[in-house]
């Protein structure tokens, strides 16, 4: 019996998985090229059985040089289903010298949640975004340049309320800024030869731009994480506030990067703590 009941109960808050490309047809290049792997660009979708509405696209980490598909993708995607979230996984194109390709597909995957809306039982004004590490300056930069987009991209992409610009930020021991002491790895794979330009440097320092028009954001940062240190939170944090727009920032006592393997006390504290947010911002019921 409580084999049943346990069986059921994960049951009632999966769905089977559906994978979109996002890019059909191979994406366009300033030059008029199509690019070899935009096929690679895709999402997995995670519906959960009683939906509340909210949708998150998950970014995942990994140094803009390799993804994390499991702990910080598919799995985040089925925690948010146990909370009626739907949790679409963001397998977004690595960068390898093309600095704009990461948020293009970031920018597509939200366009394509909110078209699918309707029929994925999800409001259109509560779709959010999620990220880890890298992933999380993904998001950060989605979330502050999320009304931008490169010139080349029809206009289309942004019409009839299927804009780019999520409504909140879920940031999860992230890469903020480019500048400086910037998380060497994940500098040097998005930015590649540019990674020494002042100018590109500030343009992908995601709290350079956060603006009293940028989404809300929550973030979670171990104190003792020696990759990514919590001052990026902590700057993100700062410009939000300054900006007057509804933020939270969890310093988390120990769990360093990875929050220990994505178990324990500081990683069950951010959830819960991030859930109890999203309800404060009026995105959960």
């Amino acid at each position: 019996m409580r084999i049943l009941l346990a069986f059921l109960a994960f049951s009632a808050s999966t769905y089977a998985a559906e994978t979109i490309f996002l890019w059909n047809g191979g994406y366009p290049e300033p030059n008029g090229k199509k690019t070899n792997d935009s096929a690679t660009a895709k999402i997995i979708v995670h519906l959960p059985a009683k939906p509340n509405g909210t949708a998150m696209v998950i970014c995942p980490g990994g140094g803009y040089g390799s993804l994390v598909m499991d702990q910080e993708g598919n799995g985040i995607a089925k925690w948010l289903n146990s909370q009626g979230i739907a949790g679409i996984v963001l397998q977004y194109r690595l960068p390898k010298g093309r600095i704009y390709v990461p948020l293009l597909d970031a920018q597509q995957a939200l366009r394509t949640v909110r078209k699918n809306a309707e029929s994925w039982k999800i409001d259109p004004k509560k779709v959010g975004v999620i990220g880890f590490s890298a992933g999380g300056h993904l998001a950060a930069c989605a979330a502050v340049r999320g009304h931008i987009s490169a010139s080349w991209i029809v206009e289309t992409l942004e019409a009839k309320g299927k804009g780019s610009r999520p409504d909140f930020a879920v940031l999860i021991y992230p890469v903020i800024s480019m500048e400086g002491d910037a998380h060497r790895g994940s500098k040097k794979n998005l930015l590649g030869e540019d990674s020494t330009n002042v100018g590109i440097c500030h343009l992908y320092s995601a709290q350079k731009h956060v603006s009293a028009e940028s989404p809300p954001a929550f973030l979670a940062h171990a104190i003792d994480d020696k990759v990514v240190p919590i001052e990026n939170s902590r700057m993100f944090y700062a410009a939000q506030q300054k900006a007057g727009l509804p933020t939270r920032l969890i310093e988390l006592p120990n769990g360093g990067h990875g929050l220990n393997g994505y178990k324990g006390p500081s990683w069950d504290k951010w959830q819960a703590e991030s859930l109890l947010w999203l309800k404060e911002i009026k995105m959960l019921p």
